[in-house]
């Protein structure tokens, strides 16, 4: 592709194709940066629902009005300030009103708004909506100047920049995003604590995060729970706005009489699906994955109620408990990455501390703001009230300038000094105004102006009054939302994980034998109990058994293949053996070209030898050959036409290697290196051919190897196959397997 882009149509320019493609790419960026997807520290909010606040406030959809039709509201965002598809607009409107989404709902609604479920609110068309307290608290002040204004994207309206925001929204509520390069993820955390952080703030301006940790411990989600997270990781999470914290749902026993008793978790961790939850329990005791759970219902209604039912008494309940949140949702890990919007323009992560503070100096710039303002109407007030005292003392000649005179306003601001906003307002006053009594209260009213003017420049002036009028606001906002009462209290409790013990048995149940079928095209299955290999017939046409192994449901297997790479397999999730089971394939990420060279029963402290087919191999310790990841584990690294050939128990002085064309090598075990992965050392030269088989054995006790028919064959005058490692070898003795085989298995011992 050339870099220049050339256009067709004449009087344009010719340009770099990467450049525009650079600068179109970097524009999309920051419009999602700044538009979409990250707050702004300064009210916690995004665009879209900055523009459905304020469209709604604009039609009087306060916290004391009716309730309006979503739909209507909708549109009104989506006409005059959000040019985006009403169905976007409409779901972040049901997020601001849904309690168990935000920990301070923006948005009171009416209707069916969806549910823990993950049921879908209902259509706009049938659903209501207003604002709550915490909406109004966050639009105090925005029609006196607070904030500044822009046009919005036609040019036909103004939006407000940012929120007044007399509450710390970002940090109450958090957020969650993903634009471009970037993400953010807050979580809620409770008014009251915040409040008091704030409050330590305001006086302390030096304090640092470990000392406002003392007053915000930890987040505080809608749907409570308990958090578990260690308290220094939560510290150190403020301190960098990053990390995370572990959430828990919180569980009682309930007795059932005659020693009998039954779990119920009453609350969820945050943003869990409820249903889904429960399927996955479900399926956990269909698939007896968990054996020690007998059964699940969900009792829910308004609150929270799942019910679990131990499969006997005598199942520990801790240790189930330990069990499933390990293995389900019920324990969530909820990440903290506090980047935001600075100045509504930078992304940066901050602090607790400097979330927290860049709140307090908007507070300071919007009080500072909505005091000029103020000034203003009280200077336009005391003019206004200077000229209707001249009026009043010059009534006769007042009322004959504005009968006689044909531009009376030039002539009364000629006659009595007036500006022409005294003479404005003197010529707009009312005949029912001329009363004495008007008089009175106007030089009172005048009187009082004077006084809350002086008060004003002089909290101008003082940058300690500042902070003393935005503490008694934060005090305020802590007291109505005081801790004792419901709206106040914390929700998510702190604690510490249980310790409890090993609780293999629960998950696993009683170990029951198995036995493990394997066939040529990797199809494998589970049988019960140990049965031999002429009692296993079922196979699909043109398949055949390659492995039959005697285990136990609580065993993991170990699956080597030709790619070099170890797969770690649970015995209790096998397939039954009814049918044919499944292919091996499906069960991990394995190449289409490669296939398994052996499968046996993981024995912990056991080491093996790996061998690849170009002769090369080394000893590894069995327990660095587990993951669980489909991909498996690569242990032994490979040539580009290089395959792994084969696999054995690492137990002897000796090593046995014999290639493809028949020719056996044995060396002294020690030349064999100890590795976790690598390519390892040379073990045999081939001219032609390849690597068929390793093993390794004790040189006093003989080779012994498979004779067939379950029959074993000892040699034991090895003497001349015995050389250094990387030589040929020589022919094997007579009687050897015709396969050039050893034919041992890793399945036991």
């Amino acid at each position: 592709m050339p870099d220049m882009l050339s256009l067709a149509t004449g009087g344009e320019e010719d340009v770099l194709f990467r450049e525009a493609l650079e600068e179109r790419y970097l524009t999309y960026a920051l419009s999602t940066i700044m538009h979409r997807s990250l707050p702004d520290v300064r009210d916690g909010l995004k665009p879209v629902h900055r523009r459905l606040v304020y469209a709604m406030s604009q039609l009087r959809l306060n916290s004391n009005s009716g309730f309006k039709k979503s739909a209507r509201i909708v549109g009104d965002v989506i006409g005059r300030y959000h040019p985006h598809g009403d169905q976007a607009v409409y779901d972040a409107l049901v997020r601001l009103a849904q309690d168990f989404a935000a920990r301070y709902p923006l948005i009171d609604g009416q209707g069916n708004f969806g549910n823990v479920d993950g049921d879908r609110a209902a259509a706009m068309r049938y659903t209501e909506s207003r604002l709550t307290p915490v909406a109004d608290a966050l639009l105090e002040g925005i029609d006196e100047d607070a904030v500044d204004f822009r046009e919005t994207y036609d040019g036909e309206d103004r939006e407000p920049v940012v929120l007044p925001a007399n509450f710390p929204n970002l940090l109450a509520n958090g957020a969650s995003g993903i634009a471009v390069g970037m993400a953010t993820s807050i979580p809620p955390h409770n008014v009251s604590e915040l409040c008091a952080g704030a409050l330590h703030l305001i006086k302390h301006p030096a304090a640092g995060v470990a000392k406002l940790n003392e007053f915000i411990p930890a987040p505080d989600f809608p749907t409570g729970g308990i958090v578990v997270e260690d308290p220094a990781s939560i510290l150190d999470a403020y301190k960098t706005g990053r990390g995370g914290v572990r959430l828990r749902a919180r569980w009682e026993l309930e007795n059932r009489g005659r020693e009998k008793y039954q779990i119920v978790i009453t609350e969820i961790p945050w943003q869990v699906n409820k249903a889904r939850l429960v399927e996955k329990l479900a399926d956990i005791i269909q698939e007896r994955k968990l054996v020690a759970l007998a059964d699940v219902r969900d009792e829910s209604s308004e609150d929270v109620r799942l019910v679990l039912e131990p499969r006997s008494r005598s199942v520990d309940p801790y240790g189930l408990m330990e069990a499933l949140f390990r293995m389900t949702d019920l324990e969530t890990r909820i990440p903290i990455n506090m980047n935001v919007l600075v100045e509504g323009q930078v992304p940066t992560v901050v602090t607790l501390k400097q979330a927290l503070q860049a709140w307090l100096d908007h507070r300071r710039e919007v009080l500072l703001r909505r005091v000029r303002f103020r000034l203003g109407k009280i200077d336009h007030r005391i003019e206004v009230l200077e000229g209707y005292l001249v009026a009043y003392l010059n009534l006769d000649k007042v009322i004959r300038i504005i009968r006689e005179e044909d531009n009376p306003a030039k002539k009364l601001m000629a006659a009595f000094k007036l500006t022409s906003v005294q003479a404005e307002a003197i010529l707009n006053m009312r005949l029912r105004s001329l009363r004495k009594l008007e008089e009175k209260e106007i030089k009172t009213e005048h009187k009082a102006l004077i006084e809350e003017r002086r008060e004003l420049r002089k909290l101008l002036k003082s940058k300690d009054g500042q902070w003393k009028h935005i503490t008694g606001e934060v005090r305020r906002l802590r007291d109505e939302y005081d801790p004792k009462t419901e709206h106040g209290r914390r929700r998510s409790e702190m604690a510490e994980a249980p310790e409890v013990e090993d609780i293999t048995t629960l998950e696993q149940g009683e170990a029951e034998p198995i036995t493990i079928v394997c066939s040529e095209k990797g199809w494998i299955r589970a049988l019960r109990g140990h049965v031999e290999s002429d009692a296993v017939s079922r196979f699909k046409e043109g398949d055949e058994l390659k492995f039959l192994i005697h285990g136990s449901t609580q065993d993991n297997l170990l699956l080597f293949a030709t790619n070099g790479r170890f797969y770690t397999l649970a015995a209790d999730r096998l397939p039954g053996g009814r049918g044919h089971g499944e292919p091996v394939r499906l069960m991990f990420d394995m190449e289409e070209d490669h296939s398994l060279v052996t499968l046996f029963v993981h024995k912990p402290g056991r080491e093996l030898l790996v061998a690849s087919r170009a002769g090369y191999g080394f000893v590894v310790p069995e327990d660095e050959t587990l993951s669980q990841r489909r991909a498996g584990k690569q242990i032994l690294n490979l040539g580009k036409e290089d395959r792994a050939a084969a696999c054995s128990k690492a137990t002897g002085d000796h090593a046995a290697v014999i290639g493809e064309k028949g020719k056996m090598l044995i060396f002294p075990a020690d030349e064999l290196p100890v590795m976790n992965r690598g390519r390892g050392v040379k073990l045999q030269r081939y001219r032609e051919g390849g690597l068929q088989d390793v093993c390794m054995f004790t040189f006093k006790e003989g080779l012994e190897v498979a004779a067939g028919s379950g029959r074993r064959r000892v040699f034991d005058d090895l003497k001349d196959w015995v050389g250094k490692r990387g030589q040929a070898g020589r022919l094997p003795p007579r009687g050897f397997p015709r396969d050039r085989r050893f034919g041992l298995t890793l399945d036991a011992g």
